[in-house]
């Protein structure tokens, strides 16, 4: 066809195919503890209704010929709203001419971590969250370390977590930990000598979460739960992790991937606008939806680590 125009980085703005924007949210399902425990639900861009038994059925024992007890069932519904979550990159135009059909790929890794760190600050801690619940708003806390070697150590902490779930009539089906208390974890032992956390066979090597199994539930040891820890810097304490019934937490995501490219825009690179044109720079902006929803908090019980 007959030239009318330079080509321009622009021209690849547009919106990625579901096959093609599939590998970014796996490698963000990879990157979020959450995420991996909780169940992921469909989510239109209108959101979700999400049925909620709020209570149920009951039967008796009855004589011969009495009459049958009647009961019923109750569910509500509550709706899962989709958020926007972005991301924008910045590379030189000298990166973007090297490999122009694939440039993309370049940030895959980067943008699919940025997106889990970011689900898992608000899912946990309720940092800039868009949703209403988060994890950390359960009033359910252990310290580990408080329970004597002879009595269990570690393995009495966990256990005692189970405990306070049990006696409100909740469910412990899996663990979530940062990956600071890991050496506590592979150092600690039951009062058989078994191992308390033991790791799972995994068949993707390179994801970083590492599953494994604790008391007998699912556990996931990744990065960004605790609200203590600056990478670099020793470990002061905080929230360490978090068990509970994730069958009350669901979270959803809607489509794929948009994204768009600018050479003329102003970007904030290091607190000041910097125009991408003067500088030769190019901004690949990336964006998606999340929804989340938590039904019950008290279904969860947080492990902090004080004396770390």
């Amino acid at each position: 066809m007959a030239i009318t125009a330079a080509s321009k980085t622009s021209d690849f703005a547009g919106f990625l195919k579901p096959d093609q924007a599939q590998a970014y949210f796996d490698q963000a399902r990879k990157s979020s503890s959450f995420m991996q425990l909780a169940r992921q639900v469909p989510l239109g861009i209108n959101g979700a209704e999400v049925p909620v038994v709020t209570s149920k059925a009951t039967a008796g024992w009855v004589a011969e010929g009495a009459q049958k007890p009647a009961s019923k069932g109750a569910v509500g519904i509550k709706t899962i709203t989709p958020k926007k979550i972005a991301a924008i990159a910045v590379v030189s135009a000298e990166v973007v001419r090297a490999n122009p059909a694939n440039y993309m790929s370049l940030l895959r890794e980067d943008i699919a971590e940025a997106f889990a760190i970011a689900f898992d600050a608000a899912a946990f801690h309720g940092t800039n969250t868009p949703f209403a619940q988060y994890i950390d708003q359960t009033t359910k806390t252990v310290e580990l370390g408080t329970t004597v070697k002879a009595n269990g150590g570690v393995y009495g902490d966990i256990v005692a977590g189970l405990k306070l779930l049990v006696q409100d009539g909740k469910k412990l089906n899996g663990f979530a930990f940062d990956r600071v208390v890991e050496p506590t974890f592979l150092s600690a032992v039951d009062n058989n000598g078994r191992p308390l956390f033991v790791e799972t066979p995994l068949e993707d090597t390179a994801s970083v979460v590492t599953p494994g199994r604790l008391i007998g539930r699912n556990a996931y040891i990744g990065d960004g739960l605790t609200t203590a820890v600056v990478p670099g810097t020793p470990n002061t304490g905080g929230i360490v992790g978090y068990g509970g019934d994730w069958s009350q937490a669901v979270w959803g995501t809607v489509g794929g991937i948009s994204y768009d490219v600018s050479t003329q825009a102003t970007v904030t690179i290091n607190g000041a606008l910097t125009s991408l044109w003067e500088n030769n720079l190019v901004a690949i902006r990336a964006e998606a939806e999340f929804g989340l929803l938590i039904n019950d908090v008290a279904s969860f019980v947080e492990y902090t680590d004080h004396t770390a």
